[in-house]
């Protein structure tokens, strides 16, 4: 369904959802001066945790509100939360009231990041969608990467209360765009919403996600937080079957495509924010460069998915097989950390090949990113397109949670027991993180081998192709 609107609607959204990228990991280069401020040198990470999980709870919420009400009006209710939040933040006197206000702007940046996609879907026909899905998710990987250079040129010349500003005068110029644009009309259906399940899979994915903090990874605290995860998360199951209207339908990972690119995006997050949180640290720790030279350092990982992205789109455009871009991106990925791997081994103090070694990680997601978004709005009914977006996106962000989190904990744990000095033992310890990276890689890389081979019809044509009519596929 294509509607009339303005042609500057698609920049508004590829600025909002930049802006909800951006905000994953600005603050993580500004986490010391926060904590110095604010005097909480043992809860500042609280305040990157607040907004993690603060969006990572409401996407699957926005994702079967907008198959109801369209997605323009929530994405001017998340700009709202999102400038309320921001504003919040860069008033905050006090870290409870920072963490507060970081939770609040994350429950507007999830749905940004969310809705931008399901914007596309209400803009294009299906057969148009590839490339503006594939400008989105460069957008999205670029700003994830470029947080912590902005926010590190941010405190070093001003402060971190800027970081959190940043990003106001933008949210409200695209808000502006939004309000006087007319797309993704209301589908009018008014069955009762499912709170119980929104309220169970919230809590699960609050415990999920707390567990993961340091301090708590491996602590009975982690264990008992795991456990009633796991207790929600069965309850929520069994609430999802009986419901009418389900917040997450199971039903739709019965497509053997949307079960591939589901678990292919969670492994997209371990791999994204592997190297965003560790490689910095290496730098930083090692080879004693600032929060601004390292992050320099992700630039080409940076460029290439920009690029990898873009062309990705048009390769679908042109009908090159999905498997095929699936298969090479995830490929690269895996080549990509088996690289970091051999540089730390061979060549610790060399930084360049840290740049060089990140470069086929950017091309794998760049391909990655657009292809799992196309497969999954197209493999489902049109009443379920929201949903189908928002569940891998909720999927990528908890992969890049819980899977750096557990990098993390493998490389405390290395670190804690080895005799070596601590610059030496990182490097040791990092391979084994890197290592283990590249075996997510190679799990995408088996979900990528279960994509379709080519981009699926919608479902409608489907039951047209069944009766023997012609389906025109891209």
């Amino acid at each position: 369904m294509k509607t009339d609107t303005a042609p500057h609607v698609f920049p508004a959204l590829v600025l909002l959802l930049s802006l909800a990228g951006l905000d994953q990991t600005i603050l993580s280069t500004a986490l010391p001066a926060i904590a110095a401020e604010l005097h909480a040198q043992r809860s500042a990470s609280w305040v990157f945790s607040a907004y993690l999980v603060a969006s990572t709870v409401v996407i699957p919420l926005y994702g079967k509100l907008a198959d109801r009400l369209g997605p323009r009006s929530l994405l001017l209710l998340a700009g709202g939360l999102f400038t309320a939040g921001s504003l919040a933040c860069a008033a905050s006197t006090s870290l409870p009231m920072l963490v507060a206000a970081r939770a609040l702007q994350g429950l507007g940046g999830g749905g940004l990041m969310t809705l931008a996609l399901l914007a596309v879907a209400a803009l294009h026909r299906p057969e148009d969608r590839a490339r503006p899905q594939g400008l989105l998710g460069a957008a999205y990987g670029l700003a994830t990467m470029l947080g912590p250079l902005i926010g590190g040129v941010l405190v070093q010349q001003l402060s971190w209360r800027w970081t959190l500003l940043l990003p106001v005068p933008m949210v409200l110029l695209a808000l502006l765009v939004l309000a006087r644009s007319r797309f993704g009309q209301p589908s009018g259906r008014a069955q009762k919403l499912d709170l119980a399940g929104a309220a169970l899979l919230a809590a699960t994915l609050v415990c999920l996600l707390l567990s993961t903090r340091d301090g708590v990874v491996g602590s009975a605290t982690g264990w008992g937080l795991l456990a009633i995860a796991a207790t929600l998360g069965l309850s929520f199951a069994l609430v999802e079957r009986r419901a009418a209207d389900p917040l997450i339908p199971f039903t739709l990972f019965r497509d053997g495509g949307f079960s591939a690119a589901a678990l292919a995006s969670t492994c997209c997050g371990t791999a994204l924010f592997a190297s965003v949180v560790f490689l910095p640290l290496y730098l930083q720790a090692a080879l004693h460069l600032s929060p601004v030279a390292s992050a320099l350092h992700l630039l080409p990982q940076m460029l290439c998915l920009t690029v990898a992205a873009s062309a990705c789109g048009r390769a679908l455009r042109r009908g090159v097989p999905v498997r095929t871009l699936g298969l090479a991106g995830a490929a690269a990925m895996t080549l990509s950390f088996g690289a970091l791997v051999m540089a730390l081994h061979h060549a610790p103090h060399t930084a360049w090949l840290f740049s060089l070694a990140v470069v086929p990680l950017g091309v794998g997601l760049g391909l990655l990113f657009p292809v799992l978004t196309v497969v999954s709005q197209r493999s489902v009914a049109p009443q379920h397109v929201g949903v189908a977006t928002a569940t891998p996106l909720m999927l990528r962000a908890l992969g890049g949670a819980l899977g750096v989190s557990a990098l993390g904990a493998v490389l405390s744990h290395g670190m804690s027991a080895s005799p070596l000095p601590a610059v030496d033992a990182l490097a040791v310890h990092l391979q084994a993180v890197f290592a283990l990276a590249a075996l997510v890689s190679v799990l995408a890389l088996a979900a990528a081998a279960a994509l379709p081979r080519r981009v699926p019809p919608r479902q409608g044509h489907r039951d047209r192709a069944a009766a023997g009519l012609s389906t025109r596929c891209p």
